[in-house]
């Protein structure tokens, strides 16, 4: 692999083609891939280097063999909400890894097994091609972590699914499993997972052998679709930001390690 990716801790990357890049989230502690403060910046940075990759026409992003990723690690939430630096910085790498995804040129299939949930979904479900196990589980976490659904959910599940499925599932915390997703449309596709990671390969090496200017225009084309639903994104991730100063975040975060309902304030000042 060239020194372009060297620096990269998290990840790490194989070719099951010339021109196809397979990044393989890890390395963050943990089997279900734990997302920390490093891999959380690594995942905003990684798409301007695919970007600019001559040698890369197309990417698959995956997971461990349990699992896709597990969401924040506590250690980086409760930094969010004890330190306005780290929300500051953090508050940034999500804008970035958002648009980065939708500005990059170059198509991204993800292939999602086991739990899919925080900054890994969201690539998952930004990617163009977006692949899950039939049985992936595929959990928006943040109201029942007591924050606004920030991330990607607003920029793209009511594109996606129907304002009447995102809101839903968004305001729930409901899991939505691999198969349901493809049904409701949250998904491109979904396959068994024995499949998974052939179906992912398939689909990226066709997207790898096409007419590059032609694909990546399309998708340019496409996503400005999302970037209209920027001003939407936007005010989600502050909102998110500004929870994580709040009793219901610190609650939150609490009952998560306490393996427990949480017991969040009845009333609000909203």
């Amino acid at each position: 692999m060239t020194d372009r990716y060297a620096a990269y801790t998290r990840f790490t990357f194989d070719r099951p083609h010339p021109k196809v890049l397979r990044i393989t989230m890890g390395g963050s502690g943990g089997r279900l891939n734990p997302v920390d403060a490093t891999m959380h910046r690594e995942l905003g940075d990684i798409w301007r280097d695919i970007d600019a990759d001559p040698d890369t026409n197309s990417v698959i992003l995956t997971g461990g063999p349990k699992a896709f990723s597990a969401g924040g690690d506590f250690g980086m939430i409760e930094e969010i909400i004890d330190d306005f630096t780290a929300r500051a910085r953090v508050w940034k790498e999500a804008r970035d890894l958002v648009y980065n995804i939708v500005n990059c040129s170059k198509p991204i299939v993800s292939a999602m097994r086991g739990p899919a949930v925080g900054a890994g979904l969201v690539a998952g479900l930004l990617a163009d091609v977006s692949i899950a196990a039939n049985d992936a589980r595929i959990i928006d976490g943040h109201t029942r972590l007591g924050v606004a659904a920030g991330d990607h959910a607003v920029i793209v599940w009511p594109l996606l699914c129907g304002l009447a499925k995102a809101k839903y599932y968004l305001l729930l915390c409901e899991t939505v499993s691999g198969a349901e997703a493809e049904r409701i449309g949250l998904v491109s596709l979904a396959v068994d997972d024995a499949a998974l990671d052939a179906k992912a390969e398939e689909v990226a090496i066709r997207l790898a052998e096409g007419a590059q200017s032609a694909i990546r225009w399309t998708k340019y084309a496409l996503n400005n679709w999302l970037r209209m639903a920027g001003p939407s994104f936007d005010a989600s991730l502050a909102l998110e930001f500004l929870g994580f100063t709040g009793p219901e975040a610190r609650e939150g975060i609490a009952s998560h390690r306490e393996k427990r309902r949480p017991a969040f304030p009845p009333d609000s000042p909203v």
